[in-house]
């Protein structure tokens, strides 16, 4: 366990008002996705809901990241940069929306669907987002990291998608990202023990194609090799005596 923070009662308090706040402004931005509106757009509201709520972006300037959310459309993975690009019919927008509040982080992603009409899309947003769901039912105390991430993967071979492997879910606190790593593949029953008290961002990324990826010469920017759509969710939970809480509640 060598590494991983366990949080007190009244730092999980602390989280579960910065993840609060992170779903709403999630929501809100999921809300105004529509075909017409710019990526940019969408990231401005994201701000003026952050400024409303009195929380701050825990993306902008990270290691240089120069917007408020990522926003990212159809084959792009995650980091999509926010932009001039327009949301048209036919797109999945993921969105991931992290805030500081009190000093803690609250991270939270979500794909949508606009007006999506093609089968193998919508098994692939559908399936991603169970998948996260499924990870989430195996945190308990006593279980191992990679239980959670077996069940992710369980969900995607059931469903003949693929999972990216070099970007994974992650520990969060007074940090964005802490120990542990928690990849979305893997054998069951290995790994860092699970204890009450751990904050674990978990977040499925799925292709529709390959999993094979690349970054765009921006730095940020992961799109599937084979322009494939690609899908991405996020909770952060708790592990509690009674399994998880979902922290980041839709």
């Amino acid at each position: 366990m060598s590494g991983i923070i366990i949080k007190t009662p009244a730092e999980i308090e602390v989280m579960r008002q910065a993840g609060g706040k992170a779903a709403d402004v999630l929501r809100v931005v999921c809300d105004a996705v529509k075909p017409g509106v710019t990526t940019l757009e969408l990231d401005h509201l994201a701000l003026d809901t952050m400024e409303r709520l009195g929380v701050k972006s825990a993306f902008l300037n990270y290691m240089g990241y120069p917007a408020q959310t990522c926003i990212s459309v159809n084959e792009t993975v995650i980091h999509g940069i926010p932009g001039s690009r327009v949301i048209q019919d036919g797109d999945v927008v993921s969105i991931d929306v992290g805030v500081w509040h009190m000093g803690f982080v609250g991270d939270n992603a979500k794909t949508v669907m606009v007006n999506v009409e093609d089968p193998a899309v919508i098994a692939l947003v559908e399936n991603t987002e169970k998948a996260l769901m499924a990870g989430i039912e195996a945190v308990r105390p006593g279980a191992r990291l990679g239980d959670v991430s077996h069940a992710i993967e369980q969900v995607a071979n059931k469903s003949r998608l693929s999972v990216v492997r070099e970007f994974v879910g992650h520990g969060c606190g007074r940090s964005m990202h802490e120990e542990p790593q928690i990849p979305n593949f893997g054998p069951s029953g290995r790994g860092p023990i699970l204890r009450e008290g751990m904050v674990l961002c978990i977040e499925p990324m799925f292709n529709l194609g390959s999993r094979r990826i690349r970054t765009l010469d921006d730095g940020w920017t992961v799109v599937t090799s084979d322009g494939k759509p690609a899908a991405h969710f996020e909770h952060m939970i708790a592990v509690t005596a009674e399994g998880a809480e979902i922290l980041t509640p839709r």
